[in-house]
């Protein structure tokens, strides 16, 4: 052999060394992960990816519900003055990187056209709450009325409503007018040529010709005498019995299986007798709990619509903070009590003949906290419970109560007292922010670990659950912390809060024999897994998470073992068992290969992934943009078992095995 190619064949020689080097060397960084295919957990229940709206901040008014108006129903007196909102200031990483505040309103949005004496307050026989709008009008050709802005409108778009209006005959004709500018073309108008003595509902129907975040609806009377408003609602025409068609949309993408409704803290003020019958008739209130008014437009019926639309079982809470076992036992017989019973009837009265056949109720919210309307030492509460579960039961002995709980003595003294009373116990968890990503995401594994140690331990000790399955309701979760972006409570998530809630989910996953339920808290702007602004409604990057592993993780966990390090892992069975899944929650800022190890089955070469990553911790999505945290699914081949994750990424490996 030559000499010049004794040295290329030593090159290539050396080269074959260096790279089965490097090679060994790349092996020895990958993570093997043990996964035993044939040891098999209790199987995930769906309830785990349940959901949670309250009566609060911008969640069901300005989220949920499609109304567009505020103060529909004049809660708030019409004075002249000037509309107001209390403002929140977002955190240090708003939205728009500009600050933008968004409101809660504490002064009539409504404002006066024409002369302010034109307008004064009808306190006796008021229409609907305290007070009714008059308008005066001069009779000198001058025309009068009241406006409201700050409406979002889009071209093209159609919009639906109504006006309920009393008066003189010579007070018409009535104006109603949408606009969208400032020009005499900027407008679509409704005119009312007849008024009586007697309420009416006029009908309304516009087409905006313009996009405008600040369009406005206005009511004048051109008249002479004087006309009175009893109330207003604007919509746009796609809405769903009421419901915002955009946000519904995503609602049904989430795919959660049963929400929680009315509270949260909200619950234990509220009078669910409000939120029946005529929407337009019932009266508005100071929200009990929270900030803001209590609209009263969405109660039992509206919320059993939306269950109904989005394939979802409805879970609800009764009121035992201000109220007590009547009224709860009169709730579950409007609820699901026959047409011939006496609240069946008004059931049957308002709309509905059937009873809706709820299962899930919760019998209170957060009892033990000295925040909670009613709140009420334990010993008493313990009385109190008992007697509201009889009650209920007494109506519908078919209910599946669901009791206050929270670890420590409370959670003891309800199961070692009341667990004949109840078939799961509400536990709560929310977590602050974290300076370092790892700790971040580890509070959550580690809280709720911890929830379910603790009720272990309770079945050890306890004689009241030897022969009781009693599981956790996690029917509240999530992180809360930052500025209010949307509203009251209204916080934004990072891609941090992805991970964090894909580990969460992990754990219950690995306590699958004590969780049954858990609902995010809350769905849509208060600490939510949807934001929404007038016109548009995007997931937040928790979002995505809730709606990836309800479409694409298994059912059925299996046993991992090995050293992960940060990394958390979990693997399930499809029920069908033709696919293991494997999930990986990467919070470092290192991408991290892992050799699958499965013992029990056999894995095919090809396999889908599902990835949600992105350049750093505070990636967000927001309504109306691009989103910049996103599902991305590919379809490839796993040679040698060994899969790739991404830094800062939540991944999901479909593996096809037998």
């Amino acid at each position: 052999m030559k000499p010049r190619y004794k040295f290329l064949l030593v090159l290539f020689l050396a080269g074959v060394v260096v790279t089965g080097i490097v090679s060994n060397a790349d092996s020895m960084k990958a993570v093997a992960v043990k996964i035993d295919a044939l040891e098999t957990g209790e199987p995930i229940s769906r309830y785990v990816y349940g959901q949670f709206i309250e009566h609060l901040g911008r969640c069901i008014y300005g989220g949920l519900w499609a109304e567009m108006l505020e103060d529909r129903k004049f809660f708030y007196p019409v004075t002249g003055e000037a509309p107001a909102w209390e403002m929140y200031t977002p955190g240090p990483r708003s939205w728009d990187g500009e600050g933008h505040p968004y409101e809660l309103l504490v002064r009539s949005p409504w404002m006066i056209l024409g002369d302010a004496s034109a307008v004064t307050m009808e306190k006796e026989n008021s229409y609907v709450g305290e007070q009714t709008p008059r308008i005066h009008l001069p009779g000198n050709g001058k025309q009068a009325g009241i406006q409201q802005e700050r409406l979002g409108l889009i071209a093209g778009k159609h919009y639906t409503g109504r006006i309920v209006l009393a008066g003189d005959p010579t007070a018409a004709p009535i104006e109603v007018s949408l606009a969208w500018g400032g020009g005499a073309g900027d407008r679509d108008t409704v005119t009312i040529e007849s008024l009586g003595s007697g309420y009416a509902t006029i009908p309304l129907f516009y087409t905006a010709k313009g996009t405008t975040d600040n369009g406005r609806l206005e009511i004048v009377g051109k008249g002479k005498g004087g006309f009175l408003i009893g109330t207003v609602s604007l919509m746009p025409a796609d809405n769903i019995r009421g419901w915002r068609h955009d946000t519904v949309a995503l609602l049904k993408e989430l795919n959660a299986p049963v929400y929680r409704w009315p509270g949260g803290n909200f619950v234990s003020g509220y009078e669910w007798k409000e939120g029946i019958g005529n929407p337009d008739k019932r009266p508005p209130r100071k929200n009990p709990a929270w900030k803001g008014v209590e609209h009263n437009d969405v109660g039992i019926h509206e919320f059993m619509d939306l269950c109904r639309e989005i394939d979802a079982e409805p879970f609800i809470a009764v009121n035992t903070g201000l109220g007590g076992a009547e009224g709860a036992a009169e709730e579950v017989e409007y609820v699901n009590g026959a047409p011939d019973t006496p609240m069946g009837a008004l059931r049957a009265k308002n709309g509905h003949p059937n009873p809706f056949g709820v299962k899930w109720w919760a019998i209170g919210n957060e009892m033990f906290g000295d925040w909670q309307l009613g709140h009420m030492p334990l010993s008493d509460y313990l009385k109190k419970h008992r007697k509201v579960v009889d009650a209920i039961r007494a109506v519908d002995p078919t209910i599946e109560p669901i009791a206050v709980g929270q670890v420590g003595e409370w959670s003891r003294e309800m199961l070692a007292n009341c667990a004949d009373h109840m078939s799961l116990i509400s536990e709560h968890l929310y977590w602050q922010d974290r300076d370092d990503v790892e700790a971040h995401v580890a509070q959550l594994p580690q809280g709720i670990r911890r929830v379910a140690d603790a009720h272990r331990k309770y079945r050890e000790e306890l004689p009241s659950l030897a022969d009781k399955d009693i599981r956790i309701a996690l029917d509240e979760w999530n992180y809360w912390y930052g500025g209010n972006e949307y509203g009251e409570l209204g916080v934004r998530y990072f891609l941090q809060d992805a991970l964090g809630a894909a580990a969460g989910l992990h754990e219950m996953f690995r306590q699958s024999d004590i969780f049954f339920m858990a609902n995010y808290a809350q769905t849509v702007n208060v600490i939510g897994a949807i934001k929404t602004t007038k016109t548009d409604a995007e997931f937040e990057t928790t979002g995505l998470v809730l709606k990836l592993y309800r479409q694409r993780f298994g059912e059925i966990p299996v046993r991992i073992s090995g050293d992960f390090g940060s990394l958390d892992i979990a693997a399930a069975w499809t029920e069908d068992r033709n696919a293991l899944t494997v999930a990986v929650v990467n919070p470092a800022s290192e991408p991290r290969s892992l050799i699958l190890e499965v013992e029990g089955a056999r894995i095919r070469q090809q396999a889908r992934r599902w990835e949600i990553t992105g350049e750093n911790r505070w990636d967000y999505n927001a309504p109306g943009r691009k989103r910049n945290v996103d599902i991305k699914s590919t379809t490839l081949d796993i040679t040698g078992n060994r899969i790739e994750v991404s830094p800062l990424s939540v991944t999901l490996y479909s593996l096809p095995a037998w």
